[in-house]
C-alpha cells in the first residue's frame, strides 16, 4: 500500500524536454450538425430555430511534454472533462488538431491509431461506474494487453498479478467481482487496467474526487510513486486547488472552455495573475487564515449554450474593462513560462 505521507513530486521536466502532447485550437462543440435545405428554409422564415449548440472547449492551445505533471483546474461545466477525452482519443475535437510526438492524429494510419490508444489512458473519477460488474477483475485489468498481444494465455495470470501488485492491490484478490472491493481498491483496479497496456500518459479525470480524504492520499501518492517507477506523464484534472498544488509541475486554469492561465505550480500559487485565478486562489482554506470571511465568486459561470462575448470572465470579473465585453484576450506571456488571458496585462 502507498503511504499516506506527504510525497514530494519528482523534480520537474525541463522546457526542452520532449514533447509529447500538443493541442492547437482545439474546440469541441455538441449538438452541432448541419440543416436540411427545409430546416434552413424554416429558420429563414423564422418559424424554426437553430438547434442550440454546446460549446463546451473553445480554441484551447496546450503542450504536454514527457515526464510531466500538467494539473487541469476549472469549476464544473468549464469544459475540462470533455478535454480530457479529446486527449485520451475517447471522443474527436470539433476543431483544431491534435498531435502526438510531433504527429497529427489525422495523418495516422489505422495500426497507428491502435497504438496510439495503448500509449493514453484514462482514470475516471467513479471508480465503480468505470469498470465492468459482470467481469471479475482479472478480465478487467488484462483483457486489454492480451487483446493487443501485449501478454499470451500461458503468461496471463502472473501479469495480472503484476498489474496488480504494482497498483497496491493483493493479486489473490482478481477473481472477485468490482462490488467486493472498496472505492479505494476500485480506483487501484482501474489504475491497474491502465497500466497494464503499457502507456505513457494517464489522463486522470477527478480520480480521487469520489474518495475519502484518507484514501485519496494512499492514491496520489501511488500516482507519484508510478511516475518515478514507469516514467509517466500526467494530464490531472481537479476541482481541488490542494491536490493540484500538491501534484503538478504546471497549472492550467480552464474557465467555460478557454485556458485562461498557464504557468508553473509554484507560480501560479505564489503569484496568479488572472483574475479568475485569483480569485479561486482566495477561496483555498488556510491554517494561516482562520478570520477570513471566505465568499463565492459573484455570480453564476455561464451557459455553455450561450457564452458571454469578449472575455468569458468579464460578467463575473470586479476589473472588467469596456473593451472586455467585445475583445477576446489573447493567451501571451507574462513572464518565464507563464502565460495569462487578460486585458488588464496591457496596461501594465
Amino acid at each position: 500500500m502507498a503511504s499516506t505521507a506527504a510525497h514530494a513530486p519528482a523534480a520537474a521536466p525541463g522546457p526542452d524536454s520532449e514533447e509529447l502532447v500538443r493541442l492547437s485550437g482545439i474546440a469541441k462543440r455538441f449538438g452541432e450538425r448541419r440543416a436540411g435545405p427545409l430546416e434552413r428554409w424554416l429558420q429563414g422564415a423564422g418559424w424554426s430555430a437553430p438547434a442550440p449548440v454546446t460549446h463546451a472547449v473553445d480554441g484551447v492551445d496546450l503542450e504536454i511534454r514527457r515526464g510531466e505533471v500538467v494539473g487541469l483546474v476549472g469549476e464544473s461545466g468549464c469544459g475540462k472533462s470533455t478535454l480530457g477525452r479529446m486527449v485520451a482519443g475517447l471522443m474527436p475535437p470539433s476543431a483544431g488538431e491534435i498531435r502526438y510526438r510531433g504527429r497529427p492524429l489525422e495523418t495516422l494510419d489505422a495500426a497507428a491509431r491502435r497504438a496510439l490508444r495503448l500509449k493514453v489512458q484514462m482514470i475516471f473519477q467513479d471508480p465503480y461506474a468505470s469498470l465492468n460488474p459482470r467481469l471479475r477483475v482479472d478480465r478487467i485489468v488484462g483483457e486489454g494487453a492480451r487483446l493487443h498481444g501485449l501478454v499470451d494465455g500461458a503468461g496471463f495470470d502472473d501479469y495480472v498479478s503484476a498489474q496488480l501488485q504494482r497498483a497496491g492491490l493483493d493479486p489473490a484478490l482478481r477473481q472477485r467481482y468490482p462490488h467486493q472491493f472498496s472505492g479505494g481498491q476500485r480506483q487501484r483496479i482501474g489504475i491497474a487496467r491502465a497500466l497494464a497496456v503499457q502507456p505513457e500518459l494517464l489522463v486522470c479525470d477527478e480520480a480521487v474526487a469520489a474518495l475519502d480524504v484518507s484514501i485519496q492520499a494512499q492514491i496520489l501518492n501511488l500516482f507519484l510513486d508510478l511516475r518515478e517507477q514507469l516514467g509517466l506523464t500526467y494530464l490531472f484534472i481537479s476541482h481541488d486547488l490542494g491536490v493540484v498544488e500538491h501534484m503538478s509541475d504546471r497549472v492550467v486554469i480552464m474557465y467555460l472552455g478557454r485556458v485562461v492561465e498557464s504557468a508553473p505550480a509554484r507560480e501560479i500559487f505564489a503569484r496568479a495573475n488572472h483574475p479568475y485565478t485569483r480569485a479561486l486562489l482566495a477561496e483555498v482554506p488556510r491554517l494561516d487564515a482562520r478570520r477570513k470571511t471566505f465568499a463565492a465568486i459573484q455570480g453564476e459561470i455561464p451557459s455553455p449554450l450561450a457564452p458571454p462575448s469578449g472575455c468569458h470572465f468579464h460578467p463575473r470579473c470586479p476589473h472588467a474593462l469596456p473593451r472586455c465585453r467585445v475583445e477576446v484576450p489573447r493567451l501571451r506571456g507574462i513572464a518565464v513560462q507563464h502565460l495569462s488571458a487578460c486585458h488588464l496585462n496591457d496596461a501594465t
